[in-house]
């Protein structure tokens, strides 16, 4: 309440928040939860509900956690100025927030480079890679709901910044009174004295040039019909651009999804995972009888699809895409003698163990690492230190992210675009749809299966609850799962993993994840979201056939819900 009045006291540039204030003024509730704490900030940066106060998206926040990277910048760069890229996306106040942070840089005396357009998440990262830049700040909240942004912050090497940056950076941010403490610039004073800069053309036509020298295959896709939806994000420009040059026969452009929207009108979840935002696709596809719909979603860093089936569409999970990707570029560049020694692929540990037998199958070596694609750039950073990168195919994870070079250091919806398409166009040449493609390789691997179950949290009560359920867990492992026994177990947190009692270590950075192996094959791993207030769970089964397949996965999901419940109580 103190922090509340103090803001109350405060001549507030941004209006909104002015009347925001009045109109929670007398509500407890509403008070606490927009004060109760600041938002925390970590390796994916801040997200949170856009609003007034502590622990909402606005200026302040903003303009604090920038003084606090700038702080950070010129305690850790010497000799010269320190640089860093801005980009953002087609959300609520992104443009404001981009613009805050470059006045913010500059007035510390720190060169911003702000792309002069909204720009997909990978542009960024091959922006400060390609600008040698010391970081790059990206103001999205990705697949998230309209009331939803975010800020991320990336490290020199175009990834996303280590934990120990993130934990350097609080520090700075922890020090920094959010009115009293934030130095800033005039936009046009900064501008003409040179400390913020235009990201000029060059860089996006360089990313897409980089982008289309991933491609696998030297023929062009004049056989495919694509429906492609931005879902109102910044996709449209670079994903129609690199469908144009790999020669696809016709594109249609959703037209209620084709410009950028931050309200997203007709996809209040404006995610690739989710059947609702893709109906307007999927409607636009029977209408023109495409071969496939392929989604991105608003920063453009995640790639969905659905193929044709049968007289219908058929939505491809983010697991049955990255088999699907792996098989294809590992199977095309065979075909072509292009295949690297000792090749390989990196997933995530919740992703789906069906790439081990593909892998497996064409002599690739698999890597596993954390959930967050930054670890993932980290290994493509591992193979070029070595001069190695040429050996890597595929970064995967379950939750729709994918990259086939290492030009950025994250996920790129627009390379899944141009692969996808490549993809599709390779099997149609065959006489197969995607759907066959995935069906044939269940028949030759097994019927591997996942489900996801995700459980909200909401304000400080909601944290408390998670921190409780994770423990709760810690302490009193199941001894079984759906009535089957668990025989192993993994701590990420603790990094220790027991299998039929005997223990050994993970090598993996530590993160608050429990995995559960059962009697039967079958996989429960639980972890709490690091950008969203959520615990989710992700369950894996192989059957000897697709019913098996399913009814294992029905099964783990009602015991995954009474894992959840039973530790609320």
């Amino acid at each position: 309440m103190t922090e509340y009045q103090r803001w109350c006291s405060q001549k507030l540039e941004d209006p909104d928040l002015t009347a925001e204030l009045q109109e929670i003024a007398g509500n407890e509730e509403e008070i606490n939860d927009r004060f109760y704490r600041s938002l925390a900030f970590g390796t994916a940066g801040l997200r949170g509900v856009l609003g007034v106060g502590t622990n909402r998206m606005n200026i302040y926040t903003v303009g604090q956690a920038t003084q606090g990277l700038a702080n950070y910048l010129n305690a850790h760069v010497t000799g010269r100025r320190p640089s860093v890229a801005i980009a953002y996306d087609s959300r609520i106040k992104s443009d404001v927030f981009s613009k805050e942070s470059a006045c913010v840089l500059a007035a510390n005396g720190i060169t911003a480079y702000l792309y002069p357009w909204l720009s997909p998440t990978p542009t960024l990262s091959f922006a400060v890679r390609y600008l040698h830049t010391d970081a790059g700040i990206n103001v999205t909240a990705s697949h998230n709901p309209a009331k939803y942004n975010g800020y991320k912050v990336y490290g020199s090497d175009g990834c996303q910044i280590t934990a120990q940056m993130a934990d350097d950076v609080q520090r700075e941010i922890d020090h920094t009174d959010l009115f009293a403490d934030i130095r800033k610039m005039d936009y046009d004073e900064a501008v003409k004295e040179g400390l913020i800069v235009t990201i000029p053309d060059e860089v996006q036509d360089a990313f897409l040039d980089a982008v289309y020298a991933q491609r696998i295959l030297n023929e062009p896709c004049d056989n495919l019909h694509v429906v492609y939806t931005p879902l109102n994000g910044t996709g449209r420009v670079c994903c129609t651009r690199i469908m144009e040059r790999l020669g696809v026969a016709k594109v249609d452009v959703v037209p209620e999804q084709e410009w950028p929207d931050g309200n997203f009108p007709t996809c209040p979840f404006p995610n690739p995972e989710i059947k609702e935002a893709l109906q307007k696709g999927l409607e636009l596809c029977e209408k023109t009888g495409a071969d496939l719909l392929i989604a991105t979603d608003p920063d453009c860093d995640r790639c969905g699809i659905a193929v044709r089936a049968g007289d219908g569409f058929r939505l491809m999970s983010g697991n049955e895409v990255g088999v699907l990707l792996l098989n294809f570029i590992a199977g095309a560049k065979l075909e072509q003698g292009r295949l690297p020694k000792n090749p390989v692929a990196v997933t995530t540990i919740v992703s789906t163990d069906m790439v081990d037998p593909v892998a497996e199958h064409y002599g690739i070596e698999m890597h596993r690492v954390l959930t967050g694609f930054k670890y993932i750039g980290d290994q493509i950073a591992m193979l070029e230190e070595k001069g190695e990168e040429d050996r890597f195919l595929l970064g995967f994870e379950e939750s729709y992210g994918y990259l086939s070079g290492g030009y950025v250091r994250d996920k790129d919806a627009v390379d899944a675009t141009m692969l996808i398409c490549e993809m599709a166009s390779w099997y149609k040449k065959k006489g197969m749809s995607l759907y066959d493609a995935i069906e044939d390789l269940y028949k030759t691997y097994g019927y591997y299966k996942n489900g996801l179950l995700n459980f909200g949290f909401e304000g400080e009560d909601g944290m408390m609850k998670m921190q409780k359920i994770m423990d709760s867990l810690r302490e009193n492992a199941p001894a079984s799962i759906a009535e089957i026994p668990v025989v192993g177990w993994s701590d990420y947190e603790k990094s220790v993993r027991s299998d039929a009692g005997n223990e050994s270590p993970i090598d993996l950075p530590k993160s608050n994840v429990l995995e559960y192996r059962l009697e039967n094959g079958c996989k429960v791993i639980v972890r709490p979201s690091g950008t969203e207030p959520k615990i989710k769970i992700y369950l894996s089964a192989k059957g000897k056939d697709e019913a098996e397949s399913d009814a294992l996965i029905t099964a783990l999901e009602e015991a995954g819900k009474a894992l959840i419940s039973e530790r609320q109580a």
